[in-house]
């Protein structure tokens, strides 16, 4: 754009220079042009003259300089010279071409564009590019699919779509009485014999350059009068001047009237008015020649200089000493060379530009998509959509990051399994340990004790009773005509976060199911080893259903010979929350002062009163639950639902040998807890239940009707940093009072984000608390011995440890053998890795330290570290494909993916997406409501490339391998495609062998009224969908095709969408695109 001006201004400065040299004033007189005070049109040549002035029209416009009106250049003869179409602009026109041609330097002639040196035009087999078209071939023994870019395996038996001598040329339907019938791709027609395919001007300009005329026999091909049609009949080439003259019948051309046009000022000179020149004037013989700057182009009147500088026409009309300068840039479709707008500016486009013949094109880098002023990029958030991570996703420019809650592992890119901590040295527990969802715990046999490292175990006989923590509290009461419930806890509250809108809180310390327990045939309790007997037991959470004796159980902890059993009842219920959505956030301070006033004011009396030794509230939203296999009913209302574990402890104090028995204090414990959960059940329904911990309360809900939350209302442990929610650190906990995260005060740790409240640092007695702040673990609450020593108590002064022993962890309180009479090379050794082992085991193998060898990690575990004496289970219900894996992305899901409903769905290779795993076979079938059809968008799939299939996904109408096909592939397709299903009924297959993998496909679908079928194939068939790469990124952008799918399923969902949202989102060219075809199929 700079240059551009500069040689502008240079070329005025020698206008102005010129003038002063040629015409000697002899005194200074009012200057109309230059005052502005003329009365020239704004279109028109201020000209100063001996004492007056001349007004004339500019080129490209005609009037007596007073008043004038644009030319309209394309309602001259020969169109403008343009050979598609010619548009007529202010002073000005520009040529365009239809699809599948660009425009030629000269700016008014087309050619054909090569599709096919693109991605191979996205076809799968063979590109054959076309005049103004292309179109895809398939090898022998296959046929090209109905999308026209994949290809089918021919069946050799039936009489079929899918058999060879079905006669259709373009594509085979069966009738319902078991026949074919033959259609044909858009712009064709189907012949007379019903099975043929007749070109038509429609595709591809009917295979002509320039003018394709419809006959009964097929296009016929005609040139512009300056061009001649060759031998082929289709494309055309210039004439030469002579030969233009002589071949029209002595008619005027084209290029003679350019001449005359030139030659009608035959007098003027360069030194009057620069010769009506814009820029450089040059007298010859035949009269001034005029010249344009680089970057400008001179148009046919011989005069003016066009350039262009946007994408947007814009005109520039400056005065100087009665020069009328006028500088005109448009689209630059019309211009006599191509000018390349990325030169400047980058041609106005964010990321990348990239330059074509007459005009440009923006895209975008990876991770951002275009907007529709088709300049700027925009990030794609991610995580805005579900599925994307398993627990947290975080969005960044231009990607994304998934993370997981502590006790979780990342496999497969975005999920998340729980950590088998047991199976790595037995998670550290000197005697049991029990795995858990998101953790782990240790245990001991009967007369010991866990130690406070929560790891070792101690004698019981001796030790001071420990005092036990408060326990969970909830208490009920009527207010305002309704149950009104609050849980408060008071210390061992735990929160972690799922999805957006779910979470879990945990309060109190839960009973474990040890490892080896076993279930009775009910499931509803187990029993545990060391002869500790436990039972579980599991209340129904109906609300009206009786809840008999065989349903309730006891939980009897014996903690070894002269002790007491503890009874303990655990129950599990689910509660519906109305329409309110889970959102764990703090309530307002009135409800604090409900909650003040229930305890103080006489009015408010306690209905329920219960202390509980372990809650975990689990709150789910209806959106995130896993849907049924036809997805959720038309006009179920979204809501939460809460899924509530109690364990209560049975008051051995209310046992008398006289009038209740512990029998009897069992069953009032029972009937108390079912009048409790009938009491909270109407309270959550209310969405009158609260939370209070950390000194504030906390709404476990939020309807969707309530009014929006202020802003910098983040959920509970969260802060507000710039717009985003962060959860407080480790080593920090959130202050309700001061609203912020504050730092773990002296003798308190937190090795968590986002919680409430710090945990108390283990202290022995008469030692001072630790002075720390900010401890973001056990270890750092300090005086512990260090990993390699130990002492009787886990504090200093410690000891090393022995030759032959190993400690990784802090505070503990004794050492792990090396095992088999192995040795350390020193005392204090840390990992197994110092045990002086006989052979070095590599990356994928365990020391076994019986047989002094290296053995293959087995499937389901790995080890991606030299010398170590263990492997580690893979995470969740995950697998590998082969022992001996040295990665914890070998582990995979063997799942099949996907969810399948009546209007919408998607199917998910499994694993996705991480690779998917070897030896796997997955099914789905789609069976869409009567009349409706099956739309389905492959937006990249990834398969391993080899010579022959060994993985594969198709798609037909049954299981029949000679069945009608859709579409099937081998190999890896990462230009997007859509396509329609060729049967009504959809039976999915993928299949993998077992020597590969790939990171395989989530393909959604939609289905759509069968009368809107026309229209839908008319657009998923058209090349054009597929050759402009912005185009490509919509069908690969989940916001959008949501935003599709969402109208095609259902068209009343239109309007759902402003005029405004939806130009937002489509760019422009695609809305243009899809225009033209809804317009042609809504034509009466």
């Amino acid at each position: 754009m700079g240059a551009i001006w500069a040689a502008r201004d240079f070329c005025l400065f020698l206008l102005l220079l010129n003038s002063r040299q040629s015409v000697a004033l002899p005194e200074i007189r009012a200057d109309p042009c230059a005052e502005g005070s003329d009365g020239c049109h704004i279109d028109a040549i201020c000209q100063t003259t001996q004492g007056s002035y001349k007004c004339t029209c500019k080129a490209g416009f005609k009037g007596d300089g007073k008043h004038c009106e644009d030319i309209d250049e394309c309602d001259l003869e020969y169109n403008g010279g343009c050979v598609h179409e010619c548009n007529n602009i202010p002073g000005n026109y520009r040529c365009t071409c239809y699809d599948g041609f660009n425009l030629a330097h000269d700016g008014h002639n087309c050619l054909d564009v090569d599709e096919c040196k693109f991605n191979n035009g996205g076809c799968q087999h063979t590109c054959v590019n076309t005049m103004g078209s292309y179109e895809c071939r398939c090898k022998e023994g296959f046929f090209l699919s109905d999308n026209q870019h994949t290809c089918i395996h021919r069946s050799v038996e039936g009489l079929n779509c899918m058999n060879k001598e079905h006669g259709c040329a373009h594509i085979c339907k069966e009738t319902p009485k078991g026949g074919v019938a033959c259609e044909c791709r858009p712009g064709f027609e189907l012949a007379r014999n019903q099975r043929g395919c007749i070109l038509t001007c429609n595709h591809g300009n009917g295979g002509c350059q320039h003018t394709c005329e419809d006959t009964e026999n097929g296009p016929i091909c005609r040139c512009h009068v300056r061009y001649t049609l060759q031998p082929d009949m289709k494309s055309c080439v210039e004439l030469d001047e002579a030969t233009t003259e002589s071949s029209d019948h002595n008619a005027t051309s084209f290029a003679e009237v350019d001449k005359r046009v030139k030659r009608r000022l035959l007098m003027e000179t360069c030194a009057v008015n620069n010769g009506g020149c814009d820029c450089t004037c040059k007298d010859t013989s035949t009269g001034v020649r005029c010249s344009c700057p680089v970057g400008f182009t001179l148009q046919p009147d011989g005069k003016t200089c066009k350039g262009q500088t946007s994408s947007h026409p814009k005109s520039f009309r400056q005065r100087s000493n009665g020069l009328n300068t006028n500088l005109s840039s448009n689209v630059g479709n019309s211009f006599l060379a191509d000018i390349d707008e990325c030169e400047v500016h980058n041609g106005g486009c964010e990321h990348f530009c990239r330059n074509t013949i007459g005009s440009f094109e923006c895209n975008c880098r990876k991770g951002f998509k275009l907007q529709s002023d088709e300049r700027s990029c925009q990030d794609i958030d991610e995580c805005f959509f579900q599925r994307t991570c398993d627990h947290t996703c975080v969005n960044s420019p231009g990607g994304f990051q998934c993370l997981c809650n502590k006790g979780y592992t990342m496999y497969g890119l975005a999920h998340c399994g729980d950590i088998n901590e047991c199976s790595v040295n037995n998670g550290g527990c000197e005697q049991g340990c029990e795995n858990t969802m998101g953790g782990f715990e240790c245990f001991c046999r009967p007369g010991y004790k866990l130690h406070w490292n929560k790891k070792d175990c101690i004698e019981a006989e001796g030790l001071p009773p420990a005092s036990p923590p408060s326990k969970p509290t909830l208490n009920c009461s009527k207010q305002h005509g309704g149950d009104r419930c609050f849980l408060t806890c008071q210390s061992q509250v735990h929160i972690s976060s799922g999805t957006e809108d779910s979470y879990t809180v945990t309060c109190g310390m839960p009973l474990p199911c040890l490892a080896d327990a076993q279930k009775n045939n009910s499931g509803l309790y187990c029993f545990g080893k060391y002869k500790t007997s436990q039972i579980y037991i599991n209340l129904s959470a109906l609300p009206y259903k009786t809840v008999t004796q065989e349903q309730l159980r006891l939980v009897f902890l014996v903690f070894g010979p002269g002790k007491a059993n503890v009874p303990r009842i655990k129950t599990t219920a689910t509660f519906k929350s109305g329409t309110a959505k889970c959102n764990l956030k703090r309530s307002q301070e009135k409800l604090k002062e409900t909650l003040n006033s229930a305890h103080s004011d006489s009015r408010f009396l306690f209905t329920e009163n219960v202390q509980f030794s372990y809650v975990s509230l689990r709150c789910t939203s209806s959106g995130q639950r896993p849907r049924s296999r036809h997805s959720r009913k038309t006009g179920e209302e979204d809501g939460s639902s809460i899924t509530a574990e109690f364990e209560l402890d049975v008051n051995l104090e209310e046992v008398t040998a006289e009038s209740c028995d512990l029998n009897c204090v069992r069953r009032r414990s029972e009937r108390r807890l079912r009048k409790t959960i009938r009491t909270l059940r109407k309270s959550i329904n209310r969405e009158q239940f609260h939370l209070h911990f950390a000194g504030a309360d906390y709404e476990l809900s939020k309807s969707l009707g309530q009014p929006a939350e202020l802003p910098g209302h983040c959920a509970a442990g969260q802060v507000l940093v710039g717009r985003r929610c962060v959860s407080c650190s480790a080593g920090t906990h959130y202050n309700s009072d001061q609203g912020r995260c504050v730092l773990c005060p002296a003798g308190t740790y937190q090795d968590e984000e986002g919680q409430m409240s710090c945990e108390a640092c283990p202290t022995p007695e008469g030692r001072e608390v630790s002075k720390v702040v900010g401890a973001r673990n056990m270890s750092e609450c300090g005086g512990q011995c260090p990993p390699g020593q130990y002492s009787h108590d886990g504090f200093v002064p410690c000891l090393s440890c022995p030759l032959g022993t190993y400690q990784p962890e802090v505070g503990r309180t004794s050492c792990f053998p090396c095992g088999g009479n192995l040795v350390t090379k020193h005392s204090g050794a840390v990992t197994f890795q110092e045990c002086e082992t006989k052979v070095q085991c590599s990356p994928g193998h365990y020391y076994n330290t019986t047989t002094h060898r290296c053995i293959r990690c087995p499937t389901g575990t790995f080890q991606g570290e030299f010398g170590q004496n263990y492997c580690v289970a893979c995470p969740g219900n995950t697998t590998t494909d082969f022992d001996g894996s040295t990665n914890i992305m070998q582990c995979k899901n063997r799942q099949c993916g996907g969810e399948l409903g009546d209007f919408t769905g998607y199917i998910e290779s499994p694993n996705y997406p991480g690779n998917y795993p070897a030896n796997i076979e997955c099914t789905w079938t789609i069976n869409p409501p009567p009349k409706r059809r099956i739309l389905i968008v492959v937006p990249e799939i990834f398969l391993p490339i080899e010579d022959e299939c060994g993985d594969y996904l198709v798609m037909r109408k049954s299981s029949l391998s000679n069945s009608v096909t859709t579409y099937e592939t081998c190999q890896t397709y990462e230009r997007p495609i859509a396509f329609t299903s060729r049967s009504k009924r959809l039976w999915i297959q993928f299949r993998s062998n077992e020597g590969n993998s790939g990171k395989g496909f989530q393909v959604p679908y939609v289905t759509y009224d069968e009368d809107y079928t026309e229209l839908i194939e008319d657009i998923v068939r058209d090349g054009r969908l597929y050759a402009s790469e912005n185009h490509q990124e919509i069908l690969k952008d989940k916001k959008l095709m949501r935003a599709l799918f969402d109208v095609l399923a259902h068209p009343q969902n239109f309007f759902n969408y402003t005029a405004q949202e939806s130009k937002e989102m489509f760019p422009k060219s695609f809305i243009r695109f899809l225009r033209s075809k809804v317009l042609r199929f809504l034509r009466p």
